[in-house]
């Protein structure tokens, strides 16, 4: 089977639908295909939340720019880098290759935020500045009404209108070429059947969090104890970052990070988080703690808590309170697990139904408990209070108070993976770019397949950067820009 479109969207998540839409709003004919059933339709976006880290709904937060500048790659040469600050056209070819967020991209993105989402509003979509799982915000964000579930079906049902051919349960495997080798389609196999599709191509088939090899080889052998967030996750197994690599694609983002989120690994809920660990103490297997619990604001540090966690035996952890824990009267509402905590009127018995040893588990908190401060009159849950325990490895810099009153509470914890940073390094119109820093001809990429990220993920941006290059990625396919 062989059919023939202007433009072929690997994806059906945000950044697919964002290129679909702006290609058909041009008079584009554009297929879709979508590795899901049509019920499940939609990769990550469709069980996230989808914040936006705006101030309002034309404009970035006040913190946009910087976060993601100190997050732009590790270690870069400054000599190298400096001509970033030179127009793109003017940038040397190894720059516009090199694996590091370029201030161009960040400029663009934080240009178009506003109006992406002005346009999603064109298609119902509501927004609101919506409660979130944090205990407080450091940041500003804004969410659609009925969260990215609400993005894939309008942007869903607007493609359907203007004529999209969708194509369920068929995943890519190859580019597609012509005799004189340009990229001209999409070599994919649709329940089992091969087929192919021509045009230009978008891959906006998310990362490889959903592909064991892959996460074993770029991650290591501690990513066996990871799992995706949400089922959306299990869809996502790299072939479009496979198949922009195989064809030249420079690479960007860290290949061996991924958006990390601590959750319950008892629960199969949509992104079980458990974000109130640092009103008590996180221990690992042996009973002992291994990292600051409260060292900055919740929605800037559980990443850094999820990677410690991964770190552990078994990549487990246990966050371990007493009933002190209800003078936080919002602690619930950063649990999103269903299922209850372990629950014990000593210590001992916690640390039985934990599976732990009671005599590391005591000894660890009595150590806690001593090196607390012993007026604890300043404890505010709402913000970071300074109550520190400082004479204690690690630190704990916030909330520490002593942990003495039954009931004694503990929730498990591991770290799951919310999408893979290494991807495909693109250009701001969301050209694939090759390792020679020229666009691949045909060739497009938006979402998590782009790679961008490095260090630790700028909250409440992804979906929003899938919505802005996705957009711009199918007006430039369709041969508009």
């Amino acid at each position: 089977m062989s059919d023939t479109f202007d433009v072929v969207v690997i994806g059906c998540g945000i950044a697919g639908l964002s290129a679909a839409v702006s290609a058909l709003e041009v008079g584009a004919q554009v297929a879709v295909l979508e590795r899901a059933v049509r019920e499940e339709r939609g990769g990550n976006t469709r069980y996230t939340e989808s914040f936006w880290r705006m101030r309002d709904r034309d404009a970035v937060s006040d913190d946009f720019d910087e976060r993601l500048a100190r997050n732009a790659g590790g270690h870069l040469d400054p000599e190298f880098v400096k001509d970033a600050g030179r127009p793109y056209e003017d940038w040397p070819r190894p720059l516009r290759a090199y694996g590091f967020t370029d201030p161009a991209l960040i400029r663009v993105w934080a240009d178009d935020a506003g109006p992406a989402l002005r346009w999603l509003e064109e298609f119902g979509v509501r927004w609101d500045f919506l409660p979130t799982y944090f205990p407080y915000q450091s940041t500003t964000r804004i969410a659609p009404v009925g969260g990215g579930l609400a993005l894939v079906e309008a942007l869903a049902a607007e493609s359907e209108r203007r004529g999209a051919a969708f194509f369920y349960e068929t995943a890519a495997r190859g580019l597609a070429r012509d005799d004189g080798g340009e990229i001209v389609g999409v070599e994919a196999v649709q329940r089992g059947r091969p087929c192919r599709f021509l045009g230009r191509v978008v891959l906006a088939s998310g990362g490889f969090q959903g592909n064991p090899e892959m996460l074993a080889r770029y991650i290591g052998p501690k990513a066996q104890w990871t799992r995706p967030v949400a089922r959306g996750g299990y869809y996502n197994r790299g072939e479009g970052v496979a198949m922009g690599l195989a064809a030249g694609a420079a690479p960007a983002g860290a290949f061996g990070a991924f958006h990390a989120q601590p959750v319950d690994p008892r629960s199969g809920a949509i992104e079980p988080v458990v974000l109130h660990y640092g009103y008590g103490v996180l221990v690992n297997r042996e009973g002992a703690r291994f990292t600051d619990e409260a060292a900055g604001p919740v929605d800037a540090g559980y990443e850094r808590v999820a990677r410690a966690v991964l770190e552990q035996p078994e990549g487990l952890a246990w966050a371990v309170f007493d009933a002190g824990l209800d003078d936080a009267p919002h602690w619930r509402a950063t649990v999103r697990s269903d299922r209850e905590p372990l629950e014990a009127p000593s210590v001992a018995a916690l640390a039985e139904a934990a599976g732990l040893d009671p005599a590391a588990l005591s000894a660890t908190l009595y150590a806690y408990n001593a090196a607390c401060p012993e007026d604890t009159s300043a404890f505010r849950p709402d913000g970071l209070d300074g109550l520190a325990a400082r004479e204690l490895r690690p630190p704990k810099s916030n909330w520490a108070r002593p942990l003495l009153r039954p009931p004694f509470r503990a929730w498990p914890l591991i770290c799951a993976n919310c999408f893979t940073f290494g991807g495909l390094r693109i250009d701001m119109n969301g050209r694939v770019i090759d390792l020679d820093g020229h666009p691949i001809s045909g060739l497009y990429a938006a979402g998590e397949t782009a790679g961008l990220y490095y260090g630790d993920y700028t909250g409440a941006t992804s979906v929003m950067r899938g919505a802005v290059f996705g957009r711009r990625a199918g007006r430039h396919a369709a041969g508009t820009q």
